[in-house]
């Protein structure tokens, strides 16, 4: 009967130890930039990012307050290339060489001089938000990421509980069978 209730009490903590949650607060900083972040892929030597870089560098003067280009080289970084392809995945786009520059909530696959008044009216209208309201992908990712997880994640915990519930019951036979011989 001991055994029994140790049974029973492992059974019932193996299926409620994966409903457990712990929750993460959230990271506030109080020295948070107000300049908008401009995420630049790019690769060493890629004429196209030269000519994205060359123009960041000419409104530097009139804009500079407003924003900051977080640069990522992807042609010799695996992890920045890896990182591109997540940022476009998660923003349900392809990303299919470089520059890639995200800003806001909008992107662009190379550059050309016909992009530069949107990106301008981007960084000027992603400025004037609150830095809490803005649309930052990369703040976003991790629960993006999270979000996708959990999607495979409840089958697997509904595969583990079948489990579970499949040796319960057959650790729970083999004790009535055993007490009927006796």
């Amino acid at each position: 009967m001991k055994k029994l209730k140790y049974l029973i009490v492992l059974l019932i903590a193996a299926l409620v130890l994966p409903f457990t949650v712990y929750a993460e607060g959230e990271e506030t900083t109080s020295n948070e930039s107000k300049e908008v972040k401009i995420y630049f892929f790019r690769g060493e030597g890629c004429p196209h990012c030269q000519e994205a870089e060359e123009w960041f560098n000419t409104i530097e003067e009139e804009y500079g307050s407003y924003f900051e280009v977080v640069d990522y080289e992807t042609w010799y970084n695996q992890e920045n290339a890896e990182l591109m392809q997540k940022v476009a995945k998660a923003r349900g786009e392809e990303a299919n060489g470089v520059p890639y520059i995200v800003i806001g909530n909008q992107s662009w696959n190379g550059f050309t001089e016909s992009y530069e008044p949107e990106m301008i009216e981007r960084i000027k209208s992603e400025f004037e938000k609150d830095v809490k309201d803005r649309y930052d992908i990369m703040k976003l990712l991790p629960s993006i990421e999270k979000e996708k997880d959990k999607d495979s994640t409840g089958s697997d915990i509904l595969a583990l509980v079948i489990i579970l519930l499949v040796f319960g019951g057959f650790c729970f036979g083999v004790y009535k069978a055993r007490n009927k011989t006796k």
